[in-house]
């Protein structure tokens, strides 16, 4: 075949690259445009060992299964792709005129214009179906609820993962609406709720932090499935709540604390635990941000500031490894002119330990995660949440145990992984943040709440 395809210097060649995982609508309708440019499509199915190296997670078929399902379609032969590099070579190798990928990854192959011509071709929208066969697993067709900074990233990341389509949006303003829509080529709905919970499997909840119960709860009752950003709710109550209704519908409910879900955070959980430092009796982590004086978390007083906004972030190394039965909580803050918490420090107590976590959208602090134990400690320097490394340290200056991590992305991936595995049945566990983790997480925002209300009271009568 190659002999006979490098002979025919006439025809036009065409090539692309792809997962194919889950072959379904979209895959079949870039395959078809593709080779409609030319005279010869080339198609580079991706192998395992590639795919995760490049940060795919989540990728349900074996590369047999999605080999045959590209050749079904009739369009292409089929090369593999296993090492960076490899396109450049290909593009040389097999003479070819046009390389050419979906659009959602406009940019990205810029680089090779100095081989091939580079097309980028429209995504196809409202994938729902599958093509060739009856697949395992369904594709989850979610829309994401609020279009401010958290959803091109969310999308970005979204490409990463197996079994997901992004087909609309949600945003009430419709300003805000539209130049999402200009900015992602996504519908977005302005109107009512209920008409996109119509069109989709699954929201993902990125808008602000009032309205997250809300969403959630509508959601779940229309029978969908939900990843809400931080925090899930303002309470205790209102958290076990949305996880009972969850169950009650059958519907996978998650709260999107990123570095719950990433690999390395998972290791140094379970070293931790294990006993190689001991006892833990103290855990500390800050999160710390410089945010824009006009952005809601500076601006909004009710529900911004930096124990809303990155609270359950340092609260779960503290749960996973103290535990849930804490004796006790005290919350110090400063406070700016309009009495937004620019920094936030908690001290949490429990029998045999205690923990403190800090917080900030005005002030910055080392970013750093250190778990204390009879025997040693663990360290993951800032920023611990996005974690690539991390020390385990003795007594011995000389002893350290070194640790690199796979991390990809800016690690939202690997929570839309979960999410979706979780929908598919293919991972059933909720180890990595548990219903109950999340709940007692709400009820530490709502003790926070509390403590600053009577403080607001208490400035008010002095």
């Amino acid at each position: 075949w190659n002999r006979n395809m490098m002979k025919d210097e006439a025809k036009k060649k065409v090539i692309t690259y792809g997962t194919f995982d889950l072959f379904h609508q979209g895959h079949y309708n870039l395959l078809k445009n593709a080779k409609a440019l030319g005279d010869y499509l080339i198609v580079g199915v991706t192998t395992e060992h590639f795919d995760e190296a490049r940060g795919k997670v989540n990728v349900v078929d074996s590369i047999m299964e999605r080999i045959d399902n590209v050749r079904k379609t009739g369009f292409a032969e089929i090369i593999i792709e296993d090492h960076d590099g490899q396109k450049i070579e290909d593009i040389q190798k097999y003479g070819v005129d046009i390389f050419t990928v979906g659009s959602d990854w406009i940019g990205t192959f810029d680089y090779l214009n100095s081989f091939c011509k580079v097309v980028y071709l429209d995504r196809t929208p409202g994938v729902s179906s599958t093509i060739l066969r009856a697949s395992k697993h369904n594709i989850v067709r979610l829309g994401i609820v609020g279009t401010g900074r958290m959803a091109p990233r969310f999308i970005s990341e979204a490409k990463y993962v197996s079994g997901i389509t992004i087909d609309c949006a949600y945003n009430p303003v419709k300003e805000s609406a539209d130049r999402f829509t200009d900015r992602e080529n996504i519908a977005c709905y302005t109107d009512k709720y209920e008409d996109m919970l119509m069109n989709v499997d699954a929201v993902y909840i990125a808008s602000p932090n009032e309205t997250h119960y809300d969403y959630t709860k509508k959601a779940i009752l229309a029978g969908k499935h939900v990843l809400s950003e931080k925090p899930i709710s303002f309470t205790r109550n209102e958290s076990e709540e949305l996880y009972k209704l969850a169950k009650d519908n059958s519907v996978v409910l998650m709260e999107a604390v990123k570095a719950a879900y990433c690999p390395g955070f998972q290791q140094l959980i379970n070293i931790a635990k294990s006993g190689k430092i001991g006892h833990i009796v103290d855990v500390e982590a800050s999160f710390t941000r410089l945010a824009d004086p006009e952005s809601r978390e500076r601006k909004d007083v009710q529900y911004g500031g930096a124990f809303l906004e990155f609270g359950p972030s340092v609260l779960v190394p503290v749960i996973k490894l103290m535990g849930e039965d804490y004796e006790g909580v005290s919350f110090d803050s400063v406070y700016d002119d309009k009495g937004v918490d620019i920094y936030t420090k908690a001290d949490v107590r429990y029998k045999n330990g205690f923990a403190t976590v800090k917080t900030g959208v005005g002030v910055k602090t080392e970013g750093q995660l250190v778990v204390s134990g009879t025997k040693g400690y663990i360290i993951a320097q800032s920023p611990w949440w996005l974690m690539k490394q991390f020390d385990v340290r003795y007594e011995e200056a000389s002893k350290v145990e070194h640790y690199e991590l796979r991390f990809q992305g800016d690690g939202l991936r690997y929570e839309i992984g979960d999410f979706i595995s979780k929908i598919n049945g293919t991972d059933k566990k909720d180890y990595k943040l548990t219903a109950e983790e999340s709940v007692l997480m709400s009820e530490f925002i709502e003790l926070f709440m509390k403590e600053k209300e009577r403080k607001k009271y208490l400035k008010v009568r002095d």
